[in-house]
């Protein structure tokens, strides 16, 4: 995390944003490693708590596990843009990133992926015969080797960066028009 002393700097601030991005993919304690996800069925919003694990592209580009079978997959698959949100208590600073979905279920990225998740306890998630939501009770169908293991990709079109601070709050957005302050 930030060492304490308050950016000024837009182009600071970014760099700050973009590098704790890339750390909560590796420090399982980061406050930004689990954020909340919004998407759309196109009737009504819905939001859950997902995991940060992979940031590409000088954090252009993040990485979620799924279960395929989820209801997320299919909202993403048909309403593709979402809401990251994430907010770190230390920094006082809450994110919102706009972003393009998309799934990936199958080639070398999942493939990839796979392998390092498979021999540890977090596998299981995506090895559950029955889909996210599911009654329990119900006949359970068979296992496969991958189960239903899928990455959400993220790229980010926006960020929202917001600072609450004792001595004044401070707002700004970052997207392909540039980096420029807002009213808080």
């Amino acid at each position: 995390m930030n060492s304490g002393a308050r950016l000024e700097q837009l182009a600071e601030i970014e760099a700050a944003i973009r590098a704790e991005l890339s750390a909560a993919t590796r420090q399982p304690a980061h406050e930004w490693r689990v954020a909340v996800l919004a998407t759309t069925d196109g009737a009504l919003a819905d939001a859950r708590s997902v995991v940060l694990r992979e940031v590409a592209d000088d954090a252009a580009t993040l990485a979620l596990y799924t279960d395929a079978r989820s209801a997320k997959v299919a909202q993403i698959r048909a309403h593709p843009e979402g809401t990251l949100v994430l907010w770190s208590r230390s920094l006082g600073w809450q994110l919102r990133l706009r972003v393009t979905l998309d799934i990936e279920t199958e080639g070398l990225l999942v493939s990839s992926a796979w392998a390092q998740l498979k021999m540890t306890p977090a596998a299981q998630d995506y090895l559950s015969p029955l889909p996210p939501g599911s009654a329990l009770g119900q006949a359970l169908p068979e296992r496969d080797s991958r189960g239903h293991f899928a990455i959400v990709s993220a790229r980010v079109q926006a960020i929202d960066w917001l600072e609450l601070h004792a001595d004044g709050h401070r707002r700004a957005r970052f997207d392909a028009q540039g980096a420029r302050w807002l009213t808080p």
